[in-house]
């Protein structure tokens, strides 16, 4: 389904995708059935035929490489300022919004975030959250997904020192999950917010986020494990 001609908005997809990562090394060039993670994104990306650009944030330069044979764009590199492991989104984005606008002379309404690490992501997922965010008129939009209730806060605690506290100490008076309200997580599919969030609330999730229940099974990797669990869910769905 094309936007363009129902909005006509300016939407730039950016895929921040570092060459450092602590968890596992090179983590955005891992492969499943044969595809790296960020080849994985471009497939996404190239059924979404009403966005304008879809751009890589990098500072490594396979990353690039193979970005541009999966039919995304490397207009810049990163900055090595920009490529540490306590930069925030909002400072990715921002550079990445700054710099493309400056080459493409024109403002973006909207900016899509679409991570590496979260392979099992569908185009259809980032066209409703779009969606979403045009028709509702939020500033951002994000997806997630229901937490089970036996990782609900409530029941959750923290370590001090030889023992052990509630991380809420409303978790004291939780007898049955009954009790318990569903809980969501976010799960890195897709962020999608306005530009004013981003350049001027300095936010990724702003003050009116809308949200996407996504209910299938989804993979979210930071872990050699969670590899193993998107090669699975992927395979199950081939």
């Amino acid at each position: 389904m094309s936007l363009k001609p129902l909005y006509n908005k300016n939407i730039l997809v950016v895929v921040p995708a570092r060459g450092g990562s602590k968890g596992i090394k090179l983590k955005n060039l891992k492969k499943i059935n044969g595809l790296s993670l960020v080849e994985m994104v471009g497939r996404v990306v190239n059924d979404l035929d009403y966005i304008n650009r879809a751009i890589v944030s990098t500072d490594h330069l396979k990353i690039a490489n193979l970005a541009k044979k999966s039919g995304l764009e490397i207009p810049f590199m990163r900055p090595k300022d920009l490529s540490g492991d306590f930069i925030s989104d909002v400072e990715v984005l921002t550079h990445a919004v700054n710099e493309i606008e400056k080459i493409d002379k024109i403002q973006y309404d909207f900016i899509v975030m679409l991570q590496p690490t979260s392979p099992t992501r569908k185009s259809y997922h980032v066209t409703e959250t779009i969606l979403k965010i045009i028709e509702k008129k939020y500033d951002s939009v994000i997806t997630i997904s229901k937490l089970d209730s036996k990782h609900h806060p409530l029941k959750q605690f923290l370590l001090d020192g030889h023992n052990i506290k509630y991380y809420d100490n409303n978790g004291q008076s939780i007898i049955a999950r009954q009790q318990l309200n569903d809980t969501y997580i976010r799960n890195g599919l897709v962020y999608v917010m306005t530009r004013d969030c981003l350049i001027n609330q300095k936010k990724v999730i702003g003050e009116n986020c809308g949200y996407l229940i996504i209910d299938e099974p989804i993979a979210n990797i930071d872990s050699h494990e969670d590899l193993k669990l998107a090669q699975k869910l992927i395979s199950r769905r081939t």
